[in-house]
């Protein structure tokens, strides 16, 4: 997992996303054009949280290594340190994996 020097904020978490494989399982080669993009992913690294309407303080759920399934149109692509990440609020995320 590669370091970041970016620090998300509030209850917002960054992401890498993994590939697919790139053929099925009959052994046909999918082309890059035909693929979507990978709904799965890395936490890269997360905000510290956000308060709720009474002042209370909520870590995020999630952390840094956790595999993660997310919306199709979730999160703001954004390139940091030279690879493409997704920056988006945990709450669009669905779930952990394992």
């Amino acid at each position: 997992m590669t370091k970041t020097n970016f620090r998300p904020l509030h209850d917002r978490v960054v992401v890498r996303r993994i590939e697919a494989e790139a053929k099925t399982k009959g052994g046909i080669i999918i082309p890059d054009t035909a693929k979507e993009k990978p709904q799965e992913g890395e936490i890269v690294a997360v905000g510290t949280g956000v308060r709720d309407e009474s002042g209370k303080f909520i870590v995020l759920d999630v952390k840094a290594g956790d595999r993660i399934l997310f919306g199709k149109w979730s999160g703001t692509e954004v390139k940091l340190d030279g690879e493409d990440l997704l920056i988006m609020k945990e709450t669009d995320i669905m779930g952990v994996i394992g």
